[in-house]
Formats: structure tokens, sequence, C-alpha cells
């Protein structure tokens, strides 16, 4: 295992020469062990970039890091629908809110994205959650973390961290659930418990993305059950893409019936487009 580890890292340019001014360090890991030698290789040498492909020392290099996540963007602040620059603030409210929260606000009190689901960063997403790419879960958590701690103040953190459940006819077929995959290192950043039991699904749905805002309502609207009380607490929703947030609203509207003080939403994408 070491070995070809270390063979495939001396593929990369520019890792060669590190390895050989550096001999002792390549005969530690060697006697270190099939488990300490990766976890060491990886932070010590350079990986390909998610996106690009270029060498870098992070998830995403530092060019697509500045080019595709630091993006100004206007949010509502309850759905995290892209507003636009001359969207209107809500008088003596700082904050703002789409058309659709103005009228009709949906069970969930706020949500915070860290992007638009589009070109590249789709592709990450779908590397998530087809093709088990688990260290951009922690790339996520990480982010999210970061938002969320700039965002809330400690005392308006949430009280618990809960992944949007997958059904478990999918959750066998994929082993993973990547809503769980970013919500636990999300909540460990923060502090927070994080609790992948709290919220099951007992209905099997059809996938959402086959359906409109209306079809999915309905799909979703029966779809779970909560585990244990949640009354009075401040319950964080994780998931990797919300499109119409119609399995976000049927959560949040079961956690709000069962008495829970808040519900607020983190999410990675956000479709730009209700």
């Amino acid at each position: 295992m070491i070995r070809r580890t270390l063979h495939r890292a001396k593929r990369i340019e520019g890792v060669r020469p590190f390895l050989s001014r550096l001999p002792s360090i390549a005969r530690w890991l060697k006697r270190a062990g099939s488990k300490v030698a990766p976890r060491v290789l990886q932070f010590a040498l350079p990986n390909l970039c998610a996106l690009c492909g270029n060498m870098s020392h992070k998830t995403l290099c530092d060019g697509c890091d500045a080019a595709y996540w630091n993006e100004a963007r206007l949010r509502c602040t309850v759905c995290a629908f892209p507003l636009t620059a001359g969207s209107s603030r809500r008088t003596g409210a700082a904050r703002y809110r789409c058309a659709t929260c103005r009228t009709a606000p949906p069970p969930f009190d706020a949500t915070f994205a860290l992007a638009d689901y589009r070109a590249p960063l789709d592709a990450l997403a779908l590397g998530l959650k087809f093709r088990a790419r688990l260290t951009l879960a922690r790339e996520f958590a990480s982010r999210l973390a970061t938002l969320a701690g700039d965002a809330l103040e400690g005392a308006h953190l949430p009280d618990v961290v809960v992944p949007v459940p997958l059904a478990r006819k999918r959750l066998v077929e994929r082993g993973y659930n990547q809503a769980w995959e970013i919500a636990r290192p999300f909540a460990r950043a923060l502090h927070i418990p994080a609790d992948a039991t709290l919220i099951r699904r007992v209905v099997e749905t059809a996938p959402q993305s086959r359906l409109d805002l209306s079809a999915r309502r309905q799909n979703v609207g029966r779809a779970f059950a909560l585990t244990r009380p949640v009354e009075g607490l401040h319950v964080a929703l994780v998931d990797d893409v919300m499109t119409t947030g119609a399995t976000l609203e049927a959560l949040a509207h079961m956690l709000k019936a069962a008495g829970a003080r808040r519900v607020t939403n983190f999410v990675v994408l956000r479709t730009p487009k209700h």
C-alpha cells in the first residue's frame, strides 16, 4: 500500500525532487504503516485540483477558488435565492427577501448557500453524490462552517445539525449519504452535535429531479418522521444542492409542527431559479 502510494505520488510533476531530497521521510513513511502514511502524504504532497487538475495542496487550487467560490452574491435570507442588484429591501429590516418569501414564507427561517448550482461547480456536487469523492464533502463542510461562523453569533448557532436523509434503497446502492458526509465535519467545526438518525425517511419517493415543484412537494410531503423530540431546538438541515426547496420545506414543516424553535438550511449549491 505504501509503496503504491509513493509510486503514484512520484508521477506528479515536482514531487520526485521533493522525495529525493528527503529520503529519510520516505523511509519513515514506509515504516509508519498502511494507516498513517497515506494521511501524512495527503498533507505533505501536492494533490490535483478537483476542478482544473493542476497541482494544489488543497482540494481546489487558488485560481479556481478565486474564480468560482468567492463571488459577491446578494441572496434572499430565507431561501438563498439569488437576487438582482435592484431587488427591494424590506422596510425597517436588515434583511433581503425574494418575492416568493415575502408573499408566501416557507416553514424554514433561513438558508445559507455557498454558490449557485452552475458549471463548473455542479461537477463537484455530482462528484460527491455519484462518484464517492468524499474529500469534497470535507471541503464543502469547511466552507459552510466559515459561512455560519461569519453570519451567526455563538448564541444563534444551531443546537443540532441534521442531514437530509436518503431513502434506504438509495443509501444501500450508494453506500453513503452525501448530506451526512457534509453535515458531520460541518458540525464538528462548529462544536455542535450532529445526528444522522433524528429524521428518517419512511416513504420511498421518486427522485426529485424528475418532478416539477408541485409534484416535488407532494412527493416528499409525508416522507419523513422524527425519532426524538425537538421542542425548543434550533435545527440545522444540511444538503448538497437546493433546487426548489420542496424537501427542505417538508422537513422544516415537520420540525416546526413538533415544536422546533428555528430551522436553518445549510446547502452547498443553490439552483438560481425557482
